[in-house]
């Protein structure tokens, strides 16, 4: 490509230890390099721009100290790696980020050894960090060994319990190990919380550059006749901000905080820390999301997640959508729910853009609470709003739900307790591939019992399916829906709730039953399309619910044909397991039913579109309609005239 940006140091770098023999003031140009052509790649392919842009000093300063990949450098959630991965021998394939069959848009151990742990959840990075490090004193073997072990945590994923954990443990063990904390006073959202109040009091209370000075002052590390002095200079700036810091508490020894983007501060201080560390290290660097590209910093969001974009003007290229997103949808069906009831209160977990519910807070900003990434919380949260009356409906995506299942099950399930879950970004999802797949929900909230479990087909239906949410309070419901747009049908003006447990018959045929569960019936209808052409007309139902299951008509369904497919957009275990012990139970398949369940593959799928990941799921109108012919034989007896 004729515009990627002049990079002259930047394509001598083709691994970390070609920047050994860079002075500081070639590794502040190749800073600056690497920072355009991070901008270029994302331009090309969309993206999380703005993470990325705000540690590219930090990514060079930590590069051309440590020894990678033999120092393990963890980074947290690693939406921030794509300049990590330009300079460690990815620079060839940054254009193919988050497209199928390419890179990454986080860091995988199958892709490179300089990623020496796969994160896209976050919190986990200093607890991987001391594993290693304790790995490493007990004589663990590994192809590059092990050397010092660095977690980048940002100041969002701090406020989750995991990094708590995590470091209460490392101060215990007091074993070497450097966390980085990279303050840019913004996760996704703006940061929530006691903890991002205590960060920024901690470099708020007196100037920077009395900090600057301090910094040099992780005091064990000075030599010693200049220990006491420096002890005492730090001791009365903490004195002048908090009276002592938290990270010191857990056993930390605490630097900073200093200026990320500055390279002269950097790459002292960590050389200093590399030569003289003993136990656990906390840096504090201030760095600013999207810095140094104008459109990303002055975005709401600093660039966080991005289209395909022009460089010059940050403008992205979307293409117009014929239909409203599914978490649109949602946002403006809960808040047409709460204009009629001032019980109904909505709760996220660090994502209020994300699952639409930026629009509530608005609107009803006391009834909205981001309670920062903390699903675990935010779970028992909402429960104890429903047990002290108010209606909660708690909005987190599918992967994320995961990191609360125990919540779900003791303090929802077990007390019965009507929290509405809304499940954004069910089934497959495209560019962010394995880690934020929706697979699971389904089978790990239907097989509990009590819960009502709902999935969508359309946009018309998830607005009935709040309003059933809102309506049901014998115990806890959760809905499901995918990302991106809906299907293009006529929204109606309220919810209306639906019967619990019945689904709908959709189209009425004859031998072969399709049952669908979610936003697959589009599929399912266009295979009966091309089916009919083929002299096979299948009745085609919409379950609606997974649980309670429609048992009457199920039991029909199996009567009146035979043979019954289920599909849905999950795993194993899910809709179609439990459609199956209903007629087992029956002794529906005594009968001589031929039942097949189409569900996702027992796989991780990379990223790809999410049309592409379905054809490789076996879940298309394709795979669908030779299935149908599959069960029936009609694909056997073609083969046999051939």
């Amino acid at each position: 490509m004729s515009d990627k940006p002049n990079t002259p140091l930047l394509d001598q770098v083709h691994l970390p230890a070609d920047m050994k023999g860079l002075s500081d003031a070639e590794l502040k140009l190749l800073a600056d390099e690497l920072r355009t052509e991070t901008v270029s790649a994302v331009s090309v392919t969309g993206g999380h721009l703005g993470a990325g842009l705000g540690v590219v000093e930090l990514t060079v300063a930590l590069h051309a100290v440590f020894d990678t990949p033999k120092d393990r450098l963890i980074w947290d959630v690693s939406h921030q790696c794509y300049p990590h991965k330009i300079l460690t021998g990815r620079r060839d394939r940054i254009r193919t980020l988050r497209m199928k069959d390419g890179l990454s848009g986080f860091t995988k151990r199958s892709e490179s050894p300089y990623d020496p742990f796969g994160a896209a959840h976050s919190s986990t990075s200093i607890s991987a960090a001391l594993g290693f490090a304790v790995a490493r004193d007990l004589g663990g073997v590994t192809e590059h060994g092990i050397g010092d072990c660095i977690a980048v945590i940002g100041d969002g994923a701090m406020s989750a319990g995991m990094a708590y954990e995590a470091m209460n443990n490392a101060g215990h063990l007091k074993k070497r190990l450097i966390v980085v904390l990279n303050d840019n006073e913004m996760s996704i959202a703006p940061p929530v919380g006691a903890m991002s109040s205590y960060l920024s009091s901690l470099y708020a209370g007196a100037p920077f550059q009395e900090f600057k000075a301090a910094a040099k002052g992780a005091v064990s590390l000075l030599p010693e006749p200049f220990q006491e002095g420096a002890r005492r200079a730090k001791e009365m700036l903490k004195s002048m901000t908090v009276g002592g810091t938290l990270f010191e508490e857990l056993g930390f020894s605490y630097v900073g905080p200093i200026d990320g983007h500055d390279l002269d501060q950097l790459l002292p201080l960590l050389r200093t820390v590399k030569e003289r560390a003993t136990g656990p290290m906390l840096i504090h660097v201030i760095t600013k999301k999207g810095k140094g590209y104008g459109p990303a910093e002055r975005a709401r969001d600093k660039g966080h997640a991005t289209a395909k974009f022009d460089v010059l003007t940050g403008e992205q290229k979307k293409a117009p959508s014929n239909a409203p997103s599914y978490t649109k949808v949602f946002a403006d069906a809960l808040l047409a729910e709460a204009a009629e009831d001032s019980k109904i209160c909505a709760v996220t977990a660090a994502m209020p853009d994300g699952t639409g519910l930026n629009l509530f807070a608005e609107r009803y900003p006391s009834r909205c609470f981001d309670v920062g990434i903390a699903e675990q919380h935010g779970v028992t949260f909402s429960a104890a709003l429903a047990a002290g009356g108010m209606k909660p409906f708690c909005a987190i995506y599918s992967t994320f739900l995961q990191r609360g299942y125990d919540q779900v099950v003791h303090d929802v399930a077990i007390q019965r307790l009507p929290v509405r879950f809304a499940i954004d970004r069910a089934g497959l999802v495209g560019a962010d591939g394995a880690t934020h797949a929706g697979a699971y929900d389904i089978a790990y909230l239907a097989n509990l019992p009590g819960f009502i479990v709902m999935a969508a087909a359309d946009e018309a239906e998830l607005v009935h399916m709040v309003a059933t949410a809102a309506a049901y309070d014998e115990g806890p419901s959760a809905f499901r829906f995918p990302r991106g747009e809906g299907v293009g049908v006529e929204l109606p003006e309220r919810g209306q709730p639906l019967e619990i447990g019945k689904g709908q018959l959709i189209a009425k045929g004859a031998r072969v039953a399709i049952l669908s569960f979610g936003t697959r019936l589009s599929e399912v209808q266009k295979a009966a399309e091309a089916l009919s052409a083929k002299g096979i007309n299948p009745t085609i139902a919409d379950a609606r619910f997974a649980k309670p299951l429609d048992k009457e008509m199920i039991l029909n369904l199996a009567a009146e044909h035979e043979a019954l497919l289920t599909i849905e957009e999950g795993a194993v275990g899910g809709f179609g397991s439990h459609v199956a012990q209903l007629l087992s139970d029956e002794g529906v398949f005594d009968e001589g039913l031929k039942f097949r369940s189409m569900v996702l593959p027992d796989i991780f799928i990379d990223q790809a579109s999410p049309e592409d990941m379905y054809r490789v799921a076996g879940l298309s109108a394709a795979d669908i309609e030779a299935k149908v012919l599959e069960v029936l034989g009609v694909a056997r007896i073609g083969e046999m005239r051939a």
